[in-house]
């Protein structure tokens, strides 16, 4: 069978794979890009599209496991475990739990700083040199907290993440309620995060598609791919649509990228993990820069195309539902905090499932024993933050020159040890 070959297939078009394809072109290479749905249509569209290097300490953090075991029965917790029969699942929890200690976390955290750092000042210059129209703003960050406990705790923790290159800013309430007026009373603290931003993140995909199909790249919508074979002389990924050769390929499939490497015999251990969002028309009063409101875990955005309410995380598999006791809890988190906390038009409820690895990194690099098959995959609720990094350390990988950053807290050999 003649079947037409370039020299990258990437499987997934969403951020990750989107930006992977825009650095393989401006490294030379061509690229053909296969999604399932729309590009950006996954987990890239939905989330508060806050671009955050103040997000580098990972989920597995010491008391978490004692925190989510309160929250199981409890449906509208930030973070929320489903009971249900799932040994895949057990397992990436046991191992999740291991990880949940001082050391651990600091190493989660180094590697995940490096990545938002790197990807922060990254993304800045793709906005410009590519003219990505995507609502970007420097704007900063606040976690805004109404229990002083948890408040004067976080500030503390603020002190570790300046030594990853994390600079914050601790402001007393009153002074915060002063200057954000669209905020009820109540606030007995934030932490600003000057160098953090956000973007309008479906805005973000289309931009990143255009760039990639002025550069030359092809991008192959509502095509779902089936099988992925590799051999000595590249890969042959098949689909109802028909069948693609490359010389090599890019597993960027995000929470479905696990059953893709079964296919190959590898095993990535990749969880689902669900969010939500509410986007609503834009509110007469919002707040000034993104809020995450750190007592219930939600996060707050505001465009001038828009307004978003967003986050939780429910392991409940691939569950389609779109739970609307999670969605009211964005709701009144909101009510709790904002003198405005809905506007006047719902334009969209959402969920989407991020794909989430056990020590909260992304997998990058070349997949164990296969040299032509490339993973990247595993980011978490961090894959519009890290992306333009992410992109750029897989197209350093594959053409051989030595990246910005160190690539081997990402390897998935790590899965193996």
């Amino acid at each position: 069978m003649n079947v037409p070959r370039d020299d990258v297939l990437i499987l997934g078009g969403g951020a990750i794979g989107l930006a992977t394809a825009l650095a393989l072109l401006e490294s030379g290479r061509g690229v053909r890009v296969l999604e399932a749905g729309k590009a950006g249509g996954g987990a890239s569209h939905g989330n508060c599209g806050t671009i955050t290097p103040s997000h580098a300490p990972p989920l597995a953090a010491p008391g978490v496991v004692a925190q989510a075991l309160r929250w199981m029965l409890t449906p509208d917790a930030p973070l929320y475990l489903r009971p249900r029969i799932d040994p895949s699942l057990w397992r990436w929890l046991l191992r999740f739990s291991a990880r949940c200690n001082p050391r651990d976390w600091r190493a989660s955290t180094q590697a995940r700083a490096s990545l938002l750092n790197d990807s922060r000042a990254r993304l800045q210059d793709w906005i410009g040199r590519y003219g990505l129209d995507c609502e970007f703003t420097a704007s900063g960050l606040d976690y805004v907290f109404r229990q002083r406990g948890y408040f004067e705790r976080y500030a503390a923790e603020c002190e570790t993440l300046r030594t990853f290159g994390i600079a914050s800013e601790t402001i007393d309430g009153d002074d915060y309620l002063r200057s954000e007026p669209a905020l009820l009373p109540g606030v007995v603290g934030a932490i600003r995060f000057p160098g953090d931003a956000q973007l309008r993140p479906d805005r973000y995909a289309a931009e990143l598609a255009r760039a990639v199909r002025e550069r030359g790249g092809a991008i192959e919508e509502d095509c779902a791919i089936d099988a992925l074979e590799a051999d000595a002389d590249g890969v042959i990924a098949r689909g109802a649509r028909g069948a693609w050769r490359g010389g090599e390929t890019v597993v960027a499939l995000g929470a479905w990228s696990p059953a893709f490497a079964r296919r190959l015999g590898l095993r990535l251990p990749i969880q689902p993990g669900k969010g939500y969002s509410i986007t609503y028309s834009r509110p007469s009063r919002v707040p000034s820069r993104p809020l995450v409101l750190k007592d219930r875990s939600v996060c707050v955005t505001a465009w001038g195309s828009g307004f978003r309410l967003g986050s939780t995380m429910e392991f409940s598999g691939h569950d389609t539902r779109l739970n609307p006791v999670r969605l009211g809890a964005l709701e009144r988190a909101a009510r709790e905090y904002l003198r405005e906390p809905v506007g006047a038009v719902v334009e969209e409820r959402w969920y989407g499932w991020r794909p989430m690895t056990w020590d909260d990194l992304p997998v990058l690099g070349r997949a164990p024993g296969h040299s032509r098959v490339w993973v990247a995959a595993g980011h978490g609720m961090l894959g519009i933050s890290m992306s333009a990094a992410s992109g750029q350390l897989m197209a350093d990988l594959m053409c051989g020159r030595a990246p910005a950053i160190d690539p081997a807290p990402y390897r998935m050999e790590r899965f193996s040890a």
